[in-house]
């Protein structure tokens, strides 16, 4: 999980940092991505979540784009970033340093930037948050600093897609709460959704899951196109080096440069796709950056074509039920 998670947390520390330029814009080939890395099963939370059904609603702020809750592991309370980008949870280095490592060497991780250090896994004795606890839960830790200088707060870690794989949440941005579902483990199997009786009020989009992170299908110039569901994300982005007939259909605005982990640069773009369909949705001017997904495909091992972040998630209520596959988007 480790590798996975750091490659993810570096591209996000970099796409929160940007400053104008000149430049023309970078496209790497998107040929030589696919290099193996180390297999796991980040989005394997199952056994830490307790049997029984439960269901609550947690309220949230937002520093920036990203949706900020409060949760406690062990006796440290504080804000924790709600991340389906992240594949479980990620602890910031910063304040769990001192915890014992689970025995795996620490890795040197690449982001969309470059490089940085991250320190080994380690496991929480319990992490609570609103009414749910789990226990004995696996975690991953990386610096969290520069989210942290940025924002102006301090951030302890991130709740990723794997801790909510028996659950069905819906994010109210509106209202700021989260509703939370969590199905029993003997209903699993045959659970259809908490919101079954209000289908007319949303529409239903498939999605897959896999290793914890949370893929749908968008449509752009008919090619169909892999984007991450991810509520930390701050931008929605597309990926530069997708072939000329997709990238036909999107207009570049100004040039930017990331700046990651290091203060290392990395060029992207803020434009538009003048449009996509999303199931049964058609996006018009879609606002996206456009910015190499290299680092991205390598640390999915697969090629990951953008995500869908705070500027489309925002505009509705948006529900995930993470046992049918599904994503609500509330007319």
């Amino acid at each position: 999980m480790l590798r996975v998670s750091a490659y993810r947390l570096l591209w996000l520390l970099a796409v929160i940092y940007f400053i104008p330029q000149k430049a023309a814009a970078h496209r790497d080939s998107r040929d030589s991505v696919m290099v193996k890395v180390e297999e796991s099963d980040p989005g394997d939370y199952d056994y830490i979540i307790p049997a029984e059904a439960q269901s609550g609603t947690i309220p949230f702020t937002r520093a920036g784009n990203l949706i900020i809750i409060q949760a406690m592991v062990d006796s440290v309370s504080g804000n924790f970033i709600l991340d389906t980008g992240a594949p479980g949870l990620i602890l910031n280095l910063t304040y769990f340093r001192d915890y014992q490592g689970s025995g795996r060497a620490d890795a040197d991780a690449i982001g969309i930037t470059g490089g940085a250090s991250v320190g080994s896994p380690t496991m929480v004795k319990k992490l609570t948050f609103g009414a749910f606890a789990f226990t004995q839960v696996n975690a991953d830790r990386v610096s969290l600093g520069h989210i942290e200088n940025k924002r102006g707060i301090k951030i302890l870690g991130l709740l990723g897609a794997g801790l909510f794989k028996r659950f069905e949440i819906l994010i109210d941005y509106t209202n700021e709460v989260i509703h939370l579902h969590r199905v029993a483990r003997n209903e699993k199997m045959t659970y259809r959704g908490y919101y079954a009786t209000q289908k007319n009020d949303y529409h239903t989009i498939p999605i897959r899951i896999q290793d914890g992170k949370l893929i749908a299908r968008l449509v752009v110039g008919g090619q169909k196109l892999n984007f991450v569901l991810d509520t930390g994300a701050e931008s929605n982005v597309f990926d530069s080096r997708l072939k000329k007939g997709i990238m036909s259909h999107v207009m570049m605005d100004r040039k930017i440069s990331l700046i990651g982990s290091g203060s290392k640069k990395a060029d992207a773009w803020y434009g538009r796709v003048k449009e996509a369909e999303l199931g049964p949705l058609k996006l018009e001017n879609m606002e996206v950056l456009i910015t190499s997904m290299q680092y991205m495909s390598l640390a999915y091992d697969r090629n990951i074509d953008g995500m869908l972040g705070y500027p489309f998630l925002s505009k509705q209520k948006i529900g995930i039920n993470f046992l049918t596959n599904e994503l609500y988007l509330w007319k």
